[in-house]
């Protein structure tokens, strides 16, 4: 009785959805039928699957026969009314075919089956209106991400090129894939689904992209827009927030066992900046939260382009190299300076360089090194916008990052 009410119930659900459907269409869209015709369907699945008694023949013998008479439903809707639509067709037979997944799978298979069908049904206006947002290089790029991750990423060798560099053609490639990834994601967020999110938004979006290349588009709109300056000051201290985010992310995905036990640093640093941030937006008043629409070429640039991710592969490469060569030469202390100096550049490189180097790197110096990359990336940015700001925001900057690095010293000089 479970599996029965379990089988009418959710063919019944199927046809309700498809009576809705069907309601939206042209009235002259004739169909073969929608909430009895689906829970009917569903029920002749369930008889024809226990009269069997453990053989599949008239249940099969019950699909064949289904599937004649929708495929002559099909050809009159063709050449009657001109539709080609199968989707209804496809689901009729879905709902068919609920019985053997309810008796052999649990119970959740065919909920998760069902509502899959609910959801994919009712969003056929969504899906057109999103095709129609994306220009043709989307699926290419897509196309592009599937190839590198999921093709060349495994049939890499984990085979040392320099010995006792730990550099390996996979991890390479699987550092370009992962910041490759994280910042995709953040482009077709940007792009597609919060396009008029305002300045808060770009701000939180950009600092999972890149946060030194959001700093300066915040930095040079907050010169023509003085009136809104300490709303892109707070803008651009979400991008801090979210770039110790990101950080925390990889630290997780290339040396879990650290991030379990150093998680409460970054949290701190987030909370730090993301109380920066909200006193600059409360600061600004009650002025309206919305982005002028100039976007730069920073934030439409594709983060999959071929160039990008060779140019990070050979930078990861190269800070691999020049730390080895830091610790072999000048030990601890030149781990330290070194992390200071590359603050100036994209220290992502850098800083997944140093989580993956945790068998050769105390625990306590990996940390330290990555906080003052950190650090000194801050500093950078903040000299970056009192720059292209024209001095616009310079007292804000010099407060708001004064705050974070202090903190950011404080747990520096822990691991010490």
């Amino acid at each position: 009785m479970i599996n029965f009410g379990a089988v009418s119930i959710f063919s019944l659900l199927i046809g309700l959805s498809q009576r809705k459907l069907y309601q939206k269409e042209d009235e002259n869209i004739k169909t073969f039928g929608s909430d009895r015709t689906f829970t009917l369907i569903g029920i002749l699945g369930y008889i024809l699957y226990i009269v069997g008694n453990g053989s599949l023949v008239p249940f099969l013998c019950g699909g064949a026969m289904l599937s004649i008479l929708l495929s002559i439903s099909y050809c009159h809707k063709i050449f009657k009314q001109g539709h080609h639509g199968i989707t209804s067709i496809v689901i009729a037979l879905i709902t068919y075919c609920l019985t053997p997944i309810i008796y052999e799978k649990e119970l959740w298979m065919g909920i998760l089956i069902v509502v899959s069908i609910l959801i994919l049904a009712e969003m056929k206006s969504k899906f057109i209106e999103f095709t129609k947002m994306m220009n043709d290089e989307e699926f290419i790029n897509l196309g592009k991400f599937l190839i590198i991750a999921g093709v060349i990423l495994p049939i890499l060798p984990d085979s040392e090129l320099i010995e006792g560099s730990g550099l390996t053609p996979y991890t390479i490639w699987l550092a370009t894939v992962v910041i490759s990834g994280i910042s995709y994601v953040s482009y077709l967020l940007k792009k597609y689904v919060f396009k008029d999110g305002g300045i808060i938004v770009t701000g939180i979006l950009g600092g999972i992209y890149s946060s030194t290349a959001t700093c300066l588009i915040l930095a040079k709109k907050a010169k023509s827009n003085e009136k809104e300056a300490d709303l892109y000051v707070s803008a651009l201290f979400c991008a801090i927030t979210m770039m110790y985010f990101k950080i925390l992310v990889l630290l997780g995905i290339f040396n879990s066992g650290l991030m379990l036990q150093y998680w409460y640093h970054f949290a701190i640093m987030m909370v730090v900046s993301a109380g920066v941030a909200f006193y600059f937006f409360k600061k600004n008043g009650n002025k309206q939260d919305s982005d002028d629409g100039n976007t730069e070429a920073e934030e439409e640039k594709n983060p999959l382009e071929f160039k990008v991710a060779i140019l990070f592969a050979l930078l990861f490469i190269a800070f691999t190299l020049v730390t080895q060569f830091a610790l072999d030469y000048f030990g601890d202390s030149g781990l330290r300076i070194l992390s200071i100096i590359v603050g100036v550049t994209d220290i992502n490189p850098f800083i997944i360089n140093l989580f993956q180097s945790s068998n050769t790197i105390g625990e306590s110096l990996l940390m330290l090194a990555a906080f003052q990359a950190i650090i000194s990336n801050n500093v950078v940015k903040m000299v970056y916008g009192i720059f292209f700001s024209g001095n616009k925001i310079t007292k804000q900057l010099l407060l708001g990052f004064g705050i974070v690095c202090l903190v950011n010293i404080v747990l520096v000089i822990a691991f010490l």
